[in-house]
């Protein structure tokens, strides 16, 4: 019989693999590198995510890397914007194809050459990186009788795009505008992806999980056949799931202290485990104060490793705060940690503002 992991064991493993037990002295390429995909709907969370994750991570670490052509910013896994290396951006796209083909299901797109719109949609946005309403209006030059979100779609979910600065740049902001990757990188997308890399990076980062899990991350199926025919360690749940993770990982003790921390919007702590498993962070009871029916998915603290509460800041003249919402009671101890970390936080967000309050509101 596999030896059977508990939430706490869970959750302590993965932390741990998450680099949120502790602050790693990594560079912020080895970490993005690392976490294998930070969702980045919107540009600032990344850098949160790093922040709360590495010793002396300053944003201007993370923006670097972006201008460099060192990480980049495309539609990925579930068919969302992540922010990876530009090694992962090459091999992960043409993994996650049949993702956003599927995606392309109940467009108006009967009886249209693909191909035709695809090899269109690469010539314009490699003379020059476009925002999706310039695409949409250029091709809707050629079929006037299409939507232009379809078309735009079609151009999206085939061709790898990645969004080009200043898009995804702490601090400046502007609309996003795409041009290809192997344009943008100088190099082609792998010919031949690795499902098995992709999943041993999985677990690398996320583990251990079931084969739900990794589905529920990539959006990718049939995910077991390609798990059965890998050396792995299988573990179980307490109520009998499957779990898989890599020989050579370490899983620290339920018991392993952890400190508090503050995770950003749209955090994959949160949205990469399929419903056996995710209360490893977060219990059932909260997740609909966290996740909007409009697919926001809050900003949130961890106390003792487990969503504890959601949190946001708000600016007034010259005063910015960070008001934290408690789910549940907290200790003098913990309350005094999440006090010191969101002032950290502020000195991040709101450097100017003259006057800075963290605020804790008691469930």
């Amino acid at each position: 019989m596999p030896e059977v992991l508990g939430r706490r064991a869970l959750n302590r493993a993965t932390l741990e693999r998450q680099l949120l037990s502790a602050r790693a002295e990594l560079s912020a390429l080895e970490a993005v590198q690392h976490l294998y995909g930070m969702q980045a709907q919107a540009p600032d969370p990344p850098y949160i995510g790093l922040w709360s994750r590495l010793a002396g991570f300053v944003p201007d670490d993370l923006a670097r890397l972006i201008n460099e052509r060192l990480v980049v910013r495309l539609v990925l896994m579930r068919s969302t914007i992540h922010l990876v290396t530009a090694d992962d951006c090459l091999a992960l796209r043409p993994l996650m194809r049949p993702v956003l083909e599927r995606a392309l299901r109940g467009r108006s797109l009967a009886g249209m050459d693909l191909e035709e719109v695809t090899a269109v949609g690469r010539k314009l946005v490699e003379e020059r990186p476009l925002t999706f309403r310039e695409l949409g209006e250029l091709l809707r030059e050629r079929w006037p009788q299409v939507p232009a979100a379809d078309l735009v779609a079609v151009v999206r979910n085939t061709l790898a795009l990645v969004q080009v600065p200043p898009r995804g740049i702490w601090g400046v902001g502007g609309q996003a505008a795409h041009t290809t990757a192997e344009a943008w990188l100088g190099r082609p997308l792998a010919e031949r992806p690795s499902a098995e890399e992709a999943i041993r990076r999985y677990l690398a980062a996320y583990g251990p999980a079931t084969v739900m899990d990794l589905q529920q991350w990539s959006g990718l199926t049939r995910l077991g056949e390609v798990v059965r025919e890998m050396d792995l360690r299988v573990f179980a749940t307490e109520d009998g799931a499957k779990l898989f993770d890599l020989p050579e990982a370490e899983r620290p003790g339920p018991d392993t202290p952890v400190p508090v921390r503050y995770l950003s919007e749209y955090d994959n702590m949160l949205i990469s485990f399929d419903r056996r498993t995710r209360t490893r962070i977060c219990d059932e009871e909260y997740r609909g104060r966290i996740f909007t029916i409009n697919g926001i998915v809050k900003a949130t603290v961890l106390v003792d490793g487990f969503v504890r509460g959601i949190w946001k800041v708000t600016r007034e003249r010259r005063e910015a705060t960070l008001e934290v919402e408690l789910f549940a009671p907290v200790s003098e101890r913990e309350r005094a940690d999440l006090e010191a970390e969101g002032t950290c936080l502020l000195d991040v967000l709101a450097p100017a503002s003259p006057s800075r309050e963290v605020r804790l509101h008691d469930a």
